[in-house]
């Protein structure tokens, strides 16, 4: 099969770390480097300043008539791009969430159907070995489940900024959240009924009807919870910022990450996935309620770091068009997870419990 020529878009710290990943495949050519600023120069360096450089993505589109298109843009540019190159007749990987609306998504999807493309959504926590085994071992904790989970950031210098700009067009709940909600839904395997979610606004450099501070609950069809919290800012608590947590009626899973959960470890974007070590408690009692088993201890001492986990996204991301893998699932449920979080969103601006259909 003749290389596959990718054109990246975004140079920041996802586009990056996916750029290196098609930098080192031998199934991947890069065909140009795409960003309004200075990343894309900064990226070429690093790659050996082997790339031609663009500003403008449809520009770049028309010049390199690239076979598959890296979006990992900021989400308010992701449904016109995704759109242009699917009319292009490109591939797209794009990191989540799909669009900055739900509509939008369903754009996106449409598009692809009708061009016969892929589409893989930058979903990275589905190819972690770890978080797939935390997975795995929620599910034999009975029904209902309770999920606690978190995600704060203490931002500052260029991680603020890029919060910020996030910002402009998605909340800290959508943008992280739909990583942590796919994740439940996974858990429970059982549709969501009903949302409800409070922010707060703590800065004024983020625009007046958005909130840096927020936390959502879902109730589950089964009976299941799940709550969710996500902070961005320097004024943000670095501490107790890395939760992941599960009990059911037979016991509880929890990560225990205690490296990632040190002091000034929050905005470091390897310590998101980070698990390091599984806690398995089974709530069996004897006569006396003793416990009759010891927590069990799983180690996760070779699990894949940040970069490592992109490349395995794009080794997906390969087999799903050298193999014609049937994608459809995978985009319902990054269209499900996005509109589980602007229903959060209607929750917050509301103050009202959210139904869902």
């Amino acid at each position: 099969m003749d290389k596959i020529k990718i054109l990246i878009a975004g140079c920041g710290n996802m586009g990056s770390s996916h750029a290196k990943s098609y930098h080192q495949m031998k199934e991947f050519e890069i065909c140009g480097l795409v960003s309004r600023g200075d990343s894309k120069v900064t990226l070429n360096k690093e790659l050996g300043n082997a790339y031609p450089l663009f500003e403008n993505f449809e520009h770049a589109l028309h010049e390199t008539n690239p076979d598959a298109v890296c979006i990992s843009t900021y989400p308010d540019t992701h449904e016109s791009m995704a759109i242009k190159a699917l009319e292009k007749g490109c591939h797209i990987f794009i990191e989540k969430p799909l669009a900055d609306t739900v509509i939008g998504s369903e754009r996106i999807v449409e598009a692809a159907k009708k061009a016969n493309k892929k589409v893989v959504v930058g979903y990275i926590l589905r190819h972690h070995p770890s978080w797939e085994r935390f997975i795995l071992e929620s599910q034999k904790l009975g029904k209902p489940l309770v999920m606690r989970m978190n995600l704060n950031q203490q931002s500052h210098g260029y991680m603020w900024d890029v919060h910020k700009n996030l910002m402009q067009s998605l909340s800290p709940i959508v943008d992280c959240g739909v990583h942590y909600i796919d994740v439940m839904c996974q858990m429970t395997r059982s549709k969501p009924v009903a949302v409800s979610a409070i922010g707060a606004r703590l800065t004024e450099e983020i625009p007046i009807d958005n909130y840096n501070y927020g936390q959502l609950q879902i109730r589950f069809e089964d009976g299941s919870v799940g709550w969710y919290e996500a902070g961005w800012g320097p004024m943000v608590s670095d501490n107790a910022f890395f939760i992941k947590d599960v009990f059911g009626p037979k016991g509880s899973i929890s990560i225990v990450a205690d490296n990632a959960s040190s002091k000034g470890k929050s905005d470091n974007i390897d310590s998101h996935t980070q698990t390091e070590k599984i806690k398995i408690h089974i709530a069996d009692l004897d006569k006396k309620n003793q416990f009759v088993n010891e927590d069990k201890w799983i180690a996760m001492n070779d699990e894949p770091n940040h970069q490592e986990l992109c490349n395995r996204e794009q080794d997906f991301f390969l087999k799903s068009i050298q193999n014609n893998i049937d994608l459809t699932a995978h985009l319902e449920d990054a269209i499900n997870s996005l509109r589980i979080a602007f229903a959060c969103d209607e929750s917050i601006k509301t103050g009202k419990m959210v139904l869902l259909k």
